[in-house]
C-alpha cells in the first residue's frame, strides 16, 4: 500500500502513495522523477540526499521511479529525466530538468529552503 521506505534521506513514492505523500503533504515536497538506467539521475541523487539532510525539516524530499510509476509520471508530463519538481499545497511550483549542480537547486528553491 502506501508504505514509504527510506532511501538515504530521500523516501521512495509510488503511484499509490503519491497523493498522500506529495499532494496531501502539509510541507513543500521535492519529487525526483528518475529511472535506474539514467546516468544523470544517478549523478544528482547524492545532491538531493545532501539537500534532504540539510533542509529535511522544512522540505520533504522523495523520489519516484518513472518506469515503475507511469501514471504519475504521465500526469505531470515527465518527458525527460531527471526532472525534479517542487510541490507546495499540492501544486507543482518549480521544475528543474536535467542534471544540475547543487547551487542551481539551492537557487531555484531558495524561498522554500530558507528558514521561515
Amino acid at each position: 500500500m502506501g508504505i514509504v521506505e527510506p532511501v538515504g534521506q530521500v523516501s521512495e513514492v509510488t503511484d499509490q502513495s503519491f497523493e498522500q505523500e506529495v499532494i496531501g503533504s502539509d510541507q513543500p515536497v521535492v519529487v525526483d522523477f528518475w529511472a535506474p538506467w539514467c546516468g544523470p539521475c544517478r549523478m544528482i541523487a547524492p545532491i538531493l540526499d545532501e539537500l534532504a539532510g540539510q533542509h529535511g525539516e522544512r522540505v520533504k524530499f522523495v523520489k519516484m521511479n518513472v518506469d515503475e510509476n507511469p501514471q504519475t509520471a504521465g500526469r505531470f508530463n515527465v518527458l525527460s529525466i531527471p526532472m525534479v519538481v517542487l510541490f507546495e499545497g499540492g501544486e507543482p511550483r518549480d521544475t528543474v530538468v536535467g542534471a544540475r549542480p547543487k547551487s542551481h537547486y539551492e537557487g531555484a528553491w531558495q524561498r522554500w529552503l530558507q528558514a521561515a
